[in-house]
């Protein structure tokens, strides 16, 4: 199996919510995903009130029992500022795992804090994440408008896949493209040429939750 490298932050951002909650009202819960210090001090994180007050390792935790088997990879050869934007919102749809590819660092800002709990992992190269992708059977599909590309709205993506997102302005690479099994673009009807990548990824990701996801709430 091909090395994967964790990708940890840059910056410690601090992780803040408008809607957090106080100290915990009460007999305190002998439950151990409960974060001692949270419950005494109060939970400002942005997080779902499934997991307030648990131990970031108990969310993470529980989130890998279901997450969905698409996951999210990005060309980042230029420092792309969307890349933060695009792991957000992996996190809201519940990717598997998000891969950059080639430039290790990224701008986190946009993340607001989600890679905490969202599985980011590095390739250096496209072959490296085209080795993955053949190992544990993940067809590519790379996002650009070109030529051969389907409209999404005409499709079913795979339920396991990688979605391939290239950098903003000159999209995905020629390797890129040459390893992908097929590709997809978003129908537009302005002038425009293309979308803001975090645009598109967002858009292509509850396409695959649309079609593949239980819709139910817990």
């Amino acid at each position: 199996m091909p090395r994967l490298e964790l990708v940890t932050g840059e910056e410690n951002h601090p992780e803040k919510s408008t809607h957090g909650v106080g100290p915990w009202v009460g007999p305190l819960p002998t439950d151990p995903r409960f974060d001692q210090e949270l419950l005494a001090t109060g939970d400002s994180r942005n997080v779902v009130d499934q997991y307030r007050y648990w131990t970031m390792e108990a969310i993470v935790a529980d989130l890998d029992t279901k997450r969905h088997s698409f996951h999210v990879a990005i060309e980042n050869w230029q420092h792309d500022l969307n890349i933060g934007s695009i792991v957000r919102t992996a996190n809201a749809f519940l990717a598997d795992t998000v891969h950059i590819v080639g430039r290790k660092r990224w701008n986190r800002r946009g993340a607001m804090v989600t890679d905490r709990y969202q599985h980011v992992v590095h390739h250096e190269t496209v072959e490296a994440l085209v080795a993955f992708a053949n190992e544990h059977q993940l067809p590519i599909v790379a996002i650009d408008n070109l030529p051969n590309s389907q409209a999404i709205e005409q499709i079913v993506l795979p339920k396991n896949c990688i979605l391939l997102f290239g950098q903003e302005g000159p999209g995905l690479s020629p390797e890129a493209l040459a390893a992908a099994s097929m590709a997809v673009e978003i129908t537009q009807f302005g002038s425009t040429r293309s979308l803001n990548a975090s645009a598109a990824a967002a858009i292509v990701m509850h396409q695959w939750v649309v079609h593949h996801a239980p819709l139910h709430r817990a």
